[in-house]
């Protein structure tokens, strides 16, 4: 049979080199790929599960308040001479702060020594008197009733003597009182009064107030039923201490005791605790954040807080690593931060693995390089 179509035998040859070439492409670019090298698992950082016992703490608000507080009052009512003290300052015990003018009990301890003397020289007219008078009544010279009269006479004489020398104590205490001193170490506040004003014995205003500062007390409310959970378990007494900026004290308090009375409206133990407060930034009724142990646990699983994803819908997951190191998506359920890590309560077991750094090039279902690091450095 003839060809129909004039010339397609020279059509096949060029559609045949084509196929040819284009199969030795695909060829040479398959064994481009298979000679390619493969990437490597991805690196990631793991933690190895493992329960860990710690103290729940709770953190509460607290106010300082000073070891010890004087208000400084007189004990003598006179005119202040003079003040001795810088304001804001610290004294010591036994330092002069005041003085009242002495001149009227200088005076008063004068006239109560003129009486003394008085009371002696009485006291021994008297004595010698009564011993006359017993002399005489062995004679029958006298009679019974002027001895006893002359006696008794000596012994009122010697009352005088002791009232006299109270009196005379008494002026002294009173002198001694125009200098007033600090009864405490501390700093002192400012005066509320100035040289010149009268003050009275036992007034109502203090003259100033002398603070103890270090140390001081911190005391914070805490519910009754933390406090029981505090009695009841083995926790430490250690107490840390946050500023109002949000830094931390560097110091660490102990507690002291806890009331043995609960607050009827609040529900409240007051928990006392000491700081030495060596820097003294700590000042009285300053408010500050106490974190105190309330209870301790055995047996907990931690895990960094980096590692936890929170979902929408406020379920939260871990990624691991099981023992074929692929990685598998894990959900957790977590109650309450320790530092920088989570409380795990579900979810997971001793010896998985969980992810900790390298979340983004990690995917379930990869295959992963695991490193183990420490979960407290991590936490860090």
């Amino acid at each position: 049979m003839a060809n129909k179509f004039p010339g397609s035998g020279y059509l096949k040859v060029p559609f045949l080199a084509a196929l040819v070439l284009a199969l030795s492409a695909c060829q040479e670019e398959q064994a481009q790929q298979a000679a390619a090298p493969q990437m490597p698992p991805a690196a990631v950082d793991v933690v190895t599960v493992a329960p860990q016992s710690y103290q729940v703490t709770e953190t509460l608000a607290g106010r300082v308040t000073a070891y010890r507080v004087a208000e400084i009052r007189p004990q003598v009512s006179g005119i202040i001479l003079k003040r001795f003290f810088e304001e804001g300052t610290r004294v010591k015990a036994g330092d002069k702060l005041y003085q009242i003018d002495p001149t009227l009990y200088k005076a008063n301890l004068e006239s109560a020594k003129a009486n003394l003397a008085v009371a002696e020289a009485n006291a021994y007219s008297a004595r010698l008197k009564a011993d006359r008078y017993a002399e005489l009544s062995k004679k029958s010279a006298i009679s019974r009733q002027d001895v006893d009269d002359s006696s008794a006479l000596a012994k009122q004489a010697e009352a005088q003597i002791q009232a006299a020398r109270a009196a005379v104590q008494t002026a002294q205490v009173n002198l001694g009182y125009t200098e007033i001193t600090a009864p405490i170490s501390g700093v002192i506040s400012r005066s509320n009064i100035t040289e010149g004003a009268l003050v009275s014995a036992q007034q109502a205003t203090p003259l100033t107030v002398i603070r103890q500062v270090s140390p001081v007390y911190v005391d914070v409310q805490a519910p009754a039923i933390k406090v029981m959970g505090m009695k009841k378990e083995d926790v430490s007494p250690d107490v840390s201490l946050e500023m109002q900026d949000g830094s931390k004290f560097a110091e660490t308090g102990t507690i002291q005791f806890a009331d043995v009375s609960v607050d009827e409206g609040t529900g409240t133990v007051n928990v006392r605790s000491l700081f030495k407060n060596e820097n003294r930034a700590l000042m009285p009724g300053m408010f500050v954040r106490a974190r105190i142990a309330a209870d301790n646990i055995d047996s907990a699983i931690l895990v960094p807080q980096r590692s936890v994803t929170r979902n929408p819908d406020g379920s939260t997951t871990v990624m691991m690593v099981n023992d074929s190191n692929v990685v598998e998506v894990r959900p957790v359920v977590v109650t309450r931060a320790v530092d920088d890590m989570w409380v795990v309560t579900s979810g997971l077991s001793e010896g998985q693995r969980v992810i900790v750094s390298g979340l983004q090039k990690a995917r379930p279902g990869a295959t992963v390089a695991p490193n183990d690091v420490s979960a407290n450095s991590e936490a860090k």
